[in-house]
Formats: structure tokens, C-alpha cells, sequence
């Protein structure tokens, strides 16, 4: 089963991700909702060609477009107003 988990939860519990990364999990890091990255099992990744990551990446791209919106709240993210 594939796990979904916020960047906030992935920081506080890596070391827990982790371990469900060696059981040969797979766990998507969210932000906002939106997947920005996902740990798979080292063997998974030292199987992909150089063509399949690309793919991937381009893939995890394509789901996670920022918007005009979304770029102006990440700027302005910590700045006192």
C-alpha cells in the first residue's frame, strides 16, 4: 500500500518512512495536498535507466504544475506583512 504523508509529518517521522521504504513501500511527500516527491526502495531506483527517471520525474511534473497563486504564497511564505 502506498503511503501519502505531508512535508511536515515526512520531517518528524523520517526515520518511521524509512523503515516502510525497506519493507518495500512506497511514500509520497506532499505539500499542500500536492506530491512533490516520493522515496522508493534504494534497489527500485538502482534498477531505473537514466530514460525511466526522466520519465518519472516529468510524470511527478505534470501532476504538480504551480500556478501563479501558488508561486506568489510560496514567495511570500514567512514574510511578515
Amino acid at each position: 500500500m502506498a503511503m501519502r504523508v505531508g512535508v511536515s509529518e515526512a520531517k518528524t517521522h523520517l526515520s518511521r518512512l524509512l523503515a516502510a521504504v525497506e519493507r518495500g513501500e512506497r511514500v509520497t511527500i506532499t505539500r499542500r495536498g500536492k506530491p512533490v516527491a516520493v522515496l522508493i526502495p534504494a534497489e527500485a531506483a538502482e534498477g531505473m535507466d537514466g530514460e525511466e527517471l526522466v520519465r518519472e520525474f516529468a510524470a511527478l511534473r505534470a501532476r504538480t504544475r504551480p500556478t501563479p497563486e501558488s508561486i506568489r504564497e510560496l514567495r511570500d511564505h514567512g514574510r511578515d506583512r
